[in-house]
C-alpha cells in the first residue's frame, strides 16, 4: 500500500528504516512510489539517513550499516529461489575434469547441489555440508581442507586450513562473497574468512564470484581481493546494466542468471 504524499520527513525516513530491517535493502524508484514523492526527495532522506549511520547508501538505494552475517543454518534458508537461478549460471561455467575449490556459504552449496554428476569433477572444499551433499551424488572427487571449525561459517578457516590449500592447484574457485565493488574489489567481513578466500584465488587459475544483488556496489570489513583477480562475476537477472559496466570496463565477465522463478 501507497503512504500518503503528505507524510513528513522524520515519519517517511522511519518508514524507510523499517522497511531496509524488513527487507535488507531499499530502492530510491520504488520507494519514491510508494510514497508519493519524486526520487530527489527520496536520495535527500538517504543522504541524511546514511549521515546518521542508520544505512548505506548504494547504487539505485541504500542497505544496512554494515554487512549482516547471520549463521549458515539462517542463511541457507534466505532466498533459495535466488540463490537457486545463480547456482545454475554459476555451474554452467564448469567443464569436465575440472578441479573445483568451493568455499563455504549458503550460495555455494546451492552451486554445490547445481554441479553436473559423472563429469569427472574433483572439488576442495572446506565446507562440510558440501562435501556432504557431493558425497550422495555420483562422479564427483571430494576434498575437504581440514582445521578449526568456525560453527557461523560453518567451515574451516585459519593457519591450518590456509596450509592445506597451499597444496593445491585448481581450474577454477568459488570465493563466497560477503560485499563486492567494481572498484574497490571483493570484500569479507571476518578476518579469518577473508584470508582463506585470498588463498583461494590465489591458487586457483580463475575465480568466479557469485553475488546476490544486495552485495553489488558494498564493502565490507576486509577486502578479499582487488577487482583484476576476479575473473566471472555471476549477478541475478535485474542487476542494474550500470552496476555491470564498471566491472565490464574492468575485463571482468559478467554472467547473468535467469528470473528465479524460472530456476524452481
Amino acid at each position: 500500500m501507497n503512504a500518503p504524499a503528505d507524510v513528513l520527513p522524520q515519519e517517511r525516513q522511519q518508514a524507510i528504516l523499517r522497511r531496509l530491517r524488513e527487507q535488507g535493502r531499499v530502492v530510491a524508484a520504488e520507494l519514491a512510489i510508494a510514497f508519493g514523492v519524486s526520487e530527489d526527495s527520496i536520495r535527500r532522506d538517504l543522504r541524511e539517513l546514511a549521515a546518521q549511520g542508520l544505512c548505506r547508501r548504494v547504487y539505485g538505494g541504500a542497505l544496512p550499516p554494515t554487512p549482516t552475517f547471520a549463521p549458515l543454518a539462517q542463511r541457507q534458508g534466505e532466498h533459495p529461489a535466488r540463490k537457486h537461478a545463480l547456482a545454475r549460471k554459476a555451474a554452467a561455467l564448469v567443464r569436465p575434469g575440472q578441479v573445483l575449490l568451493l568455499d563455504a556459504g549458503s550460495t555455494n552449496s546451492a552451486i554445490a547441489a547445481a554441479l553436473p554428476e559423472r563429469q569427472r569433477l574433483t572439488v576442495v572444499t572446506n565446507a562440510p555440508d558440501i562435501a556432504q551433499c557431493l558425497m550422495a551424488r555420483e562422479g564427483f572427487e571430494i576434498l575437504l581442507v581440514g582445521g578449526r571449525i568456525d560453527p557461523r561459517i560453518g567451515a574451516a578457516i585459519g593457519a591450518q586450513a590456509i596450509e592445506q590449500l597451499g597444496r593445491v592447484r585448481a581450474d577454477l574457485c568459488f570465493p563466497g562473497a560477503c560485499a563486492i565493488d567494481a572498484e574497490r574489489g571483493l570484500w569479507g567481513v571476518d578476518s579469518e574468512e577473508s584470508l582463506f578466500k585470498r588463498a583461494m584465488i590465489a591458487a586457483s587459475s580463475e575465480s568466479v564470484v557469485v553475488a546476490t544483488s544486495d552485495k553489488l556496489g558494498t564493502q565490507a570489513a576486509y577486502q578479499v581481493a582487488a577487482t583484476e583477480a576476479i575473473d566471472h562475476l555471476v549477478v541475478e537477472h535485474d542487476a542494474a546494466p550500470a552496476q555491470l559496466e564498471p566491472f565490464l570496463a574492468r575485463a571482468v565477465q559478467v554472467h547473468v542468471a535467469g528470473p528465479a522463478e524460472d530456476a524452481a
